[in-house]
């Protein structure tokens, strides 16, 4: 791309009529000078006078799109070099910039097809290689992704960015093991800046193998690296694989907060903007931000929570950047809401500036640092108050976002040092439920690939949350209990193998273990009402699939750590109804576990608790959870209009 820029700079002005002429080099200097001293508008007018003098120029088409790309005007930068291409289609430079626009607004697709326009006869070098690469990886596209980056490696094999996005090409096609090597290469050759979210990701696609003596490796080389980083780095990092892997809270703040300041960086905050919002003389218009509106598990649980909104206090928003998947959980999300505004294709900047249009008070996050989050978003300061809820397990580390939605159990305030944000607390617990959440008759236990007189255990976390203790403790209880069976998820043949692989180790016959297929939500709610019990992990717990559980009626017996993701099943369990099954420690675990197994009458009592719980448990009132949500929502916002900053809302009482 700088070769792009270096020619933007440098062309001359193409044969015309000599006053014409003159006119269109006189524009076009104007234009340089401009851009010499970063004067973008008047940079673009200028260009553009040039180019109306002379529309046949490559050079100053590219010039017009270098001029529109500094002002962040993609769309506009892509259409003037995509002219300076169509002029010479023979052009590597044209192509690669117009390529390059493409992919700064986001428009991957339409970026690769650009690359491979590019006449076959023309060379093609690494740098052409890798930019397509990217561009497939950011299309979803990573079977083609892969090929290009083999193509830009066989021109530069030590290129380290290149092998780690090799890697995550792999961990999308479910290739755990082949991700990890090329993590493994990528840090051998220095991945410089990206170490410390090279190392996460190593640590976190080893675990989700269940290849453990990787992992070890990996997470203790993880905190070797994270210590020796100053605290106020501005760094890529991956703080899903700390929240999920780590249980010191001081360490996924500083990891969490290394990328926030890297994400800060590349914002420009819009001009600060105070909401005129008033208690009872307009509606607060809140903005939800998520790629997940769709069948996914944020919809799973918030769907009722946002059919039931008050209309009448409440103007609510759904920004969406993630797919449409046609499925009825979409068409249910976008009729639960007054505004439903797709930023697919709009740039961090774009989507900003539509939210401050739409006069948004209050944005909330969904995603934190999830798959497809666009959380950059809120680096541009969008909205007078923000706030990060449900979607990521884990403080953000962002001085752009306000407040943290917790209850007592996942956020005591004694934990509030650990988040970047000011927690606020729901009055029983911070996750939202949907009564109208699937549950099919179960089907026979033969179809499942069950016993009929066994006792089944059930683990259907994914696999990254199966840590070597807890696996340890299952085995151990299975020694114990002779009529038990193991009864976990088939989430990748990988982690299948090795574990398998491990119980043998442990003394386990594999064929103790029953493997549970992937099956839509319905069908997988059928199924779960067979299990007797449900065993939790550690340091993360379930979460959805905790609540999946308690809703099946199957009692989840979990051990409560020092972080959010290590307390999200004690916290659903107290609003259940269920405190009794909330562990102190991994003894404390087995013997309730072997309790529960060796006591038939207790078990079957705590399922009819549960299946009561439907009706009468707070876990599963969406409607006075929304209304509690709703004034935890109006208690944030009454501290910005009277001019005070975010604090601590610790719970009321109902």
């Amino acid at each position: 791309m700088r070769q792009a820029l270096r020619h933007a700079k440098s062309g001359t002005v193409s044969s015309l009529h000599p006053a014409v002429k003159a006119r269109a080099r006189a524009a076009w200097q104007a234009g340089q000078a401009h851009a010499k001293r970063g004067a973008w508008d008047l940079a673009t007018s200028s260009f553009e006078s040039a180019a109306r003098h002379d529309p046949r120029d490559p050079v100053i088409a590219l010039n017009l799109a270098r001029a529109l790309m500094a002002q962040r005007r993609c769309d506009e930068a892509a259409a003037a070099a995509a002219r300076a291409y169509d002029m010479n289609p023979r052009d590597p430079v044209a192509c690669a910039y117009t390529a390059h626009c493409l992919m700064e607004g986001r428009r991957f697709r339409d970026a690769a097809h650009c690359l491979q326009s590019l006449p076959e006869d023309m060379e093609r070098g690494f740098d052409y290689w890798s930019t397509l690469a990217r561009a497939l990886q950011h299309a979803h596209q990573p079977k083609e992704a892969i090929d290009a980056y083999l193509n830009a490696l066989a021109l530069n094999i030590t290129d380290a960015n290149s092998h780690y996005q090799l890697g995550l090409c792999f961990n999308d096609l479910v290739l755990k093991t082949e991700a990890t090597q090329c993590f493994e290469t990528a840090l051998a050759l220095g991945a410089g800046p990206h170490e410390l979210g090279v190392r996460a990701l190593l640590a976190y696609f080893a675990r989700d193998a269940c290849h453990w003596s990787g992992a070890a490796r990996a997470l203790e080389e993880l905190a070797r690296t994270l210590q020796a980083t100053p605290d106020d780095a501005a760094l890529a990092t991956a703080p899903f694989a700390h929240v999920t892997l780590q249980d010191d809270p001081a360490d996924l703040l500083k990891a969490a907060r290394m990328l926030s300041n890297q994400l800060a960086q590349r914002a420009r905050p819009l001009p600060p903007r105070a909401s005129d919002w008033q208690p009872g003389r307009r509606r607060l218009r809140v903005g939800y931000l998520s790629a997940d509106f769709h069948q996914h598990a944020t919809c799973i649980l918030l769907a009722e929570m946002l059919e039931q909104h008050d209309r009448e206090r409440f103007e609510v928003t759904l920004y969406s950047h993630g797919k449409d998947d046609g499925t009825a959980m979409r068409r249910r999300i976008e009729a639960a809401c007054e505004h439903f505004v797709d930023l697919r294709g709009s740039t961090d900047r774009e989507a900003a500036e539509r939210i401050r249009a739409d006069g948004c008070d209050l944005l909330i996050d969904l995603k934190g640092y999830t798959a497809h989050n666009r959380f950059a978003i809120f680096g541009w300061r969008p909205a007078p108050v923000t706030a990060s809820f449900l979607g990521f397990p884990g403080t953000t580390g962002a001085d752009f976002i306000d407040y943290f939605v917790g209850d007592p159990v996942v956020t005591p305030l004694s934990h509030q040092a650990f988040y970047s944000e000011r927690i606020a607390q729901m009055p029983t617990c911070y996750q939202p439920n949907d009564r109208q959440r699937a549950l099919p008759a179960p089907p026979a236990r033969i179809e499942e690939g069950l016993p009929e007189d066994a006792l089944v255990l059930a683990g259907f976390n994914q696999p990254y949350k199966i840590s070597p203790e807890v696996f340890d403790t299952w085995c151990a209880l299975l020694t114990e209990l002779p009529q038990a069976l193991l009864w976990l998820l088939d989430w990748n043949g990988q982690a299948r193998a090795n574990l398998e692989r491990e119980a043998a180790a442990r003394g386990i016959d594999p064929a103790r273990i029953v493997w549970a297929r992937r099956k839509l939500p319905a069908a997988h709610m059928a199924r779960m009402q067979l299990a007797d019990l449900f065993l939790d992990t550690w340091p993360c717990n379930a979460h959805t699939t905790a609540s999946d559980a308690l809703w099946a009626g199957v009692p989840v017996v979990t051990f409560a750590g020092r972080t959010f993701a290590s307390r999200v099943a004690a916290s659903l369990n107290h609003a259940v109804g269920m405190a009794e099954l909330v562990c102190d420690d991994v003894p404390h675990y087995v013997r309730t576990v072997a309790g529960l197994v060796r006591d038939p009458a207790r078990r079957a009592a705590l399922r009819q608790r549960l299946i009561a719980a439907r009706a009468d448990s707070p876990l599963f009132d969406s409607l006075r959870f929304t209304r509690d949500f709703e004034a935890l929502l109006l208690r944030m916002m009454q501290r910005h209009v009277d001019g005070l900053p975010p604090a601590p809302l610790p719970a009321l009482q109902p």
